[in-house]
């Protein structure tokens, strides 16, 4: 029966003792301290109606700039062109001048001969019989072919001149600032009616066309008007009288 007891304080012992051990055991495992997550940054959210505000925004800021470069574009423009025109007024007589003396004179190279006083008759006629100072009269002239023979006529303002006089003075020539020849090959039967206009100044004086602007009126009283082929003075109409008043 002793024997019993001792077996039993032995293994209380050994029950004991590993328990012991057995938490011992546990107890060498080292633990990882805890630690909490770090917060997360939210992005921030743009609602639509915010949306639509930044893009009007940015349509206003490009159309503002649009205008604004245009506004640009349009000054230089505008300035380029005023000192481009003041440039021309200043040397107008001076590039005018040049640009007549650059302009050859033509040659004919046919054998068609140039009309003369058997071959044409020459009619003007005025549409009023008088104009006001300072007004402009105007005027029709008609180159009629009643030869036999084809030949050529210069039908423009310098070929076919209009003269203006007073008395035994004349006043105006339509061949000082004329445009260039226009030839005509004209055979029998054939016409050629242009309108003239004479703006009532005075350029007899002048050896050379300048600006019509500078030109002097003339006074009040009697006119004769009259045209003539430079090539054949013989050629001429009859005279026109008129008033200016």
């Amino acid at each position: 029966m002793a024997m019993q007891r001792n077996n039993s304080g032995v293994s209380g012992v050994r029950s004991r003792s590993s328990r012991t051990g057995s938490g011992a055991g546990r107890s060498a495992t080292p633990r990882t301290p805890y630690k909490p997550n770090a917060p997360k940054k939210r992005k921030r959210k743009i609602s639509k109606k915010q949306q639509a505000i930044y893009r009007r925004r940015r349509i206003v800021v490009g159309v503002v700039l649009a205008l604004v470069l245009a506004l640009i574009v349009f000054c230089i423009y505008s300035i380029g062109r005023g000192v481009g025109a003041i440039n021309t007024l200043i040397h107008h007589d001076e590039v005018y001048a040049i640009s007549r003396e650059a302009t050859p004179t033509p040659k004919s190279t046919s054998n068609v001969k140039k009309c003369s006083a058997n071959d044409l008759t020459l009619e003007l006629s005025s549409k009023s019989q008088s104009v006001a100072v300072g007004g402009t009269m105007e005027f029709t002239a008609t180159i009629v072919h009643d030869g036999s023979n084809s030949c050529l006529v210069d039908g423009s303002d310098s070929g076919r001149v209009l003269t203006i006089t007073s008395g035994s003075e004349t006043i105006y020539k339509s061949d000082l600032c004329a445009p260039d020849s226009r030839w005509l090959l004209m055979a029998k039967g054939d016409k050629d009616a242009q309108q003239l206009k004479w703006n009532t100044d005075y350029n007899a004086t002048l050896t050379e066309c300048t600006d019509e602007a500078g030109w002097s009126k003339v006074n009040a009283g009697t006119y004769t008007a009259q045209i003539a082929l430079k090539d054949a003075p013989k050629v001429k109409s009859d005279p026109v009288t008129f008033t200016v008043e």
